[in-house]
């Protein structure tokens, strides 16, 4: 079955996307995924996530079962790293301004039974996490998608140590689940705050299994 791509992305170079994120890429780290099977193998999804680095995105894209279609911040479409975003059907998002235009893209991805991965924490200005929260939540309701929250720790240095040598990155995917489908504003804030709210559970789980296992 032929993945669910906006115009101008080659699944050929898709899968060699997902190969990087899942080999050479993710080799400078041993990752522990947890969790996978939860991910419906058809139909529409959200997959939210949580982010610490830069390198969540390559990782989750490699490691996903299903070719996921991100939303990422425009500042990484330059040059050739653009081209290639493109190519493997990543959508550019402009930063604290409205962007509709790539949330209706994902939206049509969605309606052909694609996944779509948002990081609701967006980047760091709370307006961002805000509006991507928002942004994650209409894609599901809009589009009759699940949405799939997914948890990632261990890319990010912690403050004050030094160069790490392949350390441990977990990934924790948690189950499906579907937001309100009412129209009208109350009830896109009553969804975003559910999707908050399970993936905030989640990363508190993943956190609280690897400080027992003695990860970072």
């Amino acid at each position: 079955m032929t993945a669910a791509l906006p115009p101008g992305a080659s699944p050929r170079l898709t899968d060699f996307g997902r190969w990087i994120g899942r080999v050479p890429f993710a080799a400078a780290f041993r990752v522990r995924s947890t969790g996978w099977s939860a991910l419906p193998a058809t139909g529409p999804v959200v997959l939210v996530a949580n982010h610490s680095s830069m390198v969540d995105g390559p990782i989750l894209f490699g490691a996903a079962p299903r070719p996921v279609v991100f939303l990422v911040k425009q500042e990484m479409f330059r040059g050739p790293a653009g081209w290639f975003l493109r190519r493997i059907g990543q959508l550019a998002v402009r930063r604290g301004e409205p962007d509709r235009e790539p949330l209706l893209a994902a939206q049509r991805v969605l309606k052909a039974g694609g996944v779509v991965g948002v990081f609701p924490e967006g980047t760091r200005g709370a307006g961002d996490v805000s509006e991507a929260q928002r942004g994650a939540a209409w894609l599901a309701r809009s589009a009759g998608a699940v949405v799939v929250p997914v948890a990632c720790r261990g890319t990010r240095r912690p403050e004050g140590s030094g160069r790490r040598f392949r350390p441990v990155v977990d990934v924790l995917v948690g189950e499906p689940f579907e937001v309100p489908a009412e129209r009208g504003r109350q009830a896109l804030e009553k969804a975003t705050e559910q999707v908050r709210d399970r993936l905030a559970t989640l990363v508190a789980e993943l956190d609280s299994r690897r400080s027992t296992s003695g990860e970072a």
